[in-house]
């Protein structure tokens, strides 16, 4: 089982399919970890190459086989477009410990998108001295001293 912290570096990404035909799409990044989701900011008016450098920080608990993020353009009047989506597995993560920011293929339909930039880091939980200590029957910590 796997347990610790996961951190998720969202650097930016390339060659994004512009949504609004008008102007500039608003992007921004919904990170979802198992059950944990986290959203990057809006990347007001950046259009198909956005920059966004946010640090997102996911606790892990459990495996999880991959990470998803989706990317969305920021509608105010109507409802957000979705612009393509990036699965990560993180198999790879846990053996290594980081992996530099790289790009990630953007898919949306089975078809080619465009490009995420993200690092990632894990981090194994740390023991504390109180972990370090043997329990003794009826609950009763025996120092090592």
């Amino acid at each position: 089982m796997v347990q610790g912290t996961l951190e998720v570096l969202l650097v930016g990404a390339k060659g994004l399919e512009n949504t609004d035909f008008l102007s500039n799409m608003d992007p921004y990044v919904v990170i979802t970890c198992r059950t944990q989701e986290q959203k990057s900011s809006v990347a007001s008016g950046k259009g198909c190459e956005p920059e966004w450098n946010e640090t997102f920080v996911f606790a892990l608990s459990e495996d999880v086989p991959e990470l998803s993020i989706k990317i969305l353009d920021s509608d105010g009047i109507s409802g957000d477009d979705f612009v393509g989506e990036a699965r990560i597995r993180l198999d790879p993560l846990f053996v290594e410990g980081s992996i530099r920011p790289m790009a990630y293929n953007v898919v949306k339909d089975e078809e080619y998108r465009g490009e995420i930039k993200v690092g990632l880091k894990f981090t194994p939980p740390t023991q504390d001295f109180a972990e370090q200590e043997e329990t003794i029957p009826g609950g009763w910590k025996e120092s090592s001293y």
